[in-house]
């Protein structure tokens, strides 16, 4: 009555002890190991910035506060859309409504109004442009201005030419290790990346410039930004 039950137990018991069978180690490797690390850096000017508008209001009430800033703000979007933004580059910040208070001594903070905030961060994909996008904020009613931050639309391609100068200067630089040690490099075993991505550029220059009219104008300067890449390489030396 048990044997059948005995013998599953048996066929089974194989099974599992192949399962607890280490892999076998790696092949040794017939040769010197050496690794290098190098990085690979090229420089882009900006093509996109990104700032922050918006508007902040007073008032006695909560309501009227809102209100305000509502009205207003509708002026900004109207701004931003006449001055050629798509719908797609324009994402509400933040909304804020807080109380202001006056303090007194030994007396409980009393409630004076309220500050009412909204925000818009804007993308432009026209650096050339943003002065007069950052002029046409402020005279549409926009008092609280952030940015601009700069960076890079489509990074992939420069990202491909740090990589593919990092691994040359890898290779270089291993060639000279095996002349010096009098071998010669066989192949590339292993490569690792760890991308440093955009390095930290120094804030954009904001400018003033005169036009014909003798009205100000801001202008943006966007300079260049740095792409890097770094690469741990490992070759095999004989």
């Amino acid at each position: 009555m048990f044997r059948p039950l005995a013998a599953a137990l048996m066929l089974a018991s194989p099974v599992v002890a192949a399962a607890q069978v280490p892999p076998p180690p790696p092949p040794p490797i017939d040769g010197t190991l050496l690794e290098v690390s190098a990085a690979g850096r090229v420089a882009r000017v900006p093509d996109v910035a990104t700032i922050r508008a918006g508007v902040v209001t007073q008032a006695a009430s909560a309501n009227e506060a809102l209100a305000a800033n509502a009205t207003r703000m509708s002026g900004v979007l109207a701004a931003l859309k006449g001055a050629g933004v798509a719908p797609r580059d324009l994402q509400s910040a933040a909304v804020q409504l807080q109380p202001q208070y006056r303090y007194g001594e030994n007396v409980p903070p009393v409630i004076t109004g309220y500050q009412a905030t909204n925000s818009v961060s804007v993308r432009l994909r026209d650096i050339a442009r943003g002065g007069r996008v950052l002029d046409a904020l402020v005279g549409a009613g926009a008092n609280q201005i952030d940015g601009p931050t700069l960076s890079i639309d489509q990074p992939d391609a420069a990202l491909d030419e740090a990589r593919t100068q990092a691994i040359a200067t890898a290779r270089a630089r291993a060639e000279l290790y095996a002349r010096a040690a009098g071998l010669r490099v066989a192949r590339i075993v292993s490569i690792t990346e760890s991308g440093d991505g955009y390095v930290p550029a120094p804030p954009p220059i904001v400018m003033m410039a005169r036009i014909q009219s003798d009205r100000p104008e801001t202008q943006i300067a966007p300079g260049e930004q740095d792409v890097s890449v770094t690469v741990q390489v490992r070759f095999l030396l004989r």
